[in-house]
């Protein structure tokens, strides 16, 4: 499995990059857009929508959406959106305290789940719009990635040799303590990293910039532990199997969800 995620993320990091780096801002979020729509599919099976026809529905009403905000974007929605985000993400720490809230298959849980879609998916695209279209914007999105991938990796290396106490057994069993600590270290240390070799050579900002890292995969952990939770309650293991080793869009997106809007903020705030 290792090696098949591996050859995975080596096909995919050269597309990301090229995405990321290249193309300006308007075709950039026009493919994270249709990508996020692939999620809005996925996102409805977790929520409970059991058809082609009904996930169509959903996957087609978020791409009106995101095609709305392509079309009457403002830097001054694009901060609104992306502090929904992080007010919801907040909340959701809330959530994740009670495994059974929402958990019955009816139809109110099915809509409460497709509206909380809208709150991880807008606010990201608005978010990752935010980053490139400010100063070295390219490069500050690569980073917001980054943090993540660097997240992911001290996280599998440290909770493999050194995990024993588990994180969340009900939500995510294979998840532990010592899992967001290799997470916590490498992310900080690739934040820090990152924002000197884009430009920030102020100390206090780049101290700052060391918490918004943690900060910013703290609330990576948060994304990952909800849609392992949506997944416990559709009773599924991945969210699809679009990418070998890796599952569905749901699954490698899980994490970069909740830490766009986050990164976007804390930038905002720091003055970066």
């Amino acid at each position: 499995m290792l090696k098949q995620r591996i050859l995975t993320a080596a096909a995919l990091i050269p597309v990301v990059l090229a995405l990321i780096l290249l193309p300006p801002t308007g075709f950039f979020a026009a493919i994270v857009a249709l990508v996020f729509v692939g999620a809005a599919w996925e996102w409805s099976q977790l929520a409970g929508s059991r058809t082609s026809v009904g996930r169509g529905i959903v996957a087609a009403v978020a791409a009106v959406m995101l095609l709305a905000l392509l079309l009457v974007w403002t830097p001054g929605l694009l901060t609104a959106l992306t502090l929904a985000g992080v007010a919801w993400w907040i909340g959701c720490c809330f959530w994740l305290r009670n495994f059974t809230f929402a958990a019955a298959p009816n139809a109110e849980n099915r809509m409460l789940k497709l509206g909380v879609g809208v709150l991880v998916i807008v606010p990201t695209l608005a978010a990752a719009m935010a980053l490139h279209t400010s100063d070295h914007g390219h490069w500050w999105t690569l980073l917001g990635l980054v943090i993540v991938w660097f997240a992911d990796t001290g996280a599998y290396f440290s909770g493999r040799y050194l995990g024993r106490r588990k994180l969340a057994p009900r939500i995510s069993p294979g998840k532990t303590w010592a899992g967001v600590y290799g997470a916590i270290v490498a992310g900080s240390f690739i934040t820090v990293l990152g924002g000197y070799l884009i430009g920030v050579r102020e100390t206090s900002q780049l101290v700052g910039l060391g918490v918004l890292g943690v900060i910013t995969v703290g609330f990576a952990v948060v994304g990952d532990l909800f849609e392992s939770l949506m997944k416990r309650h559709a009773s599924v293991k991945d969210s699809g199997s679009l990418f070998p080793g890796h599952g569905g869009l749901l699954d490698r997106l899980d994490s970069v969800f909740a830490a766009l809007p986050i990164f976007a903020a804390g930038k905002l705030l720091l003055g970066l």
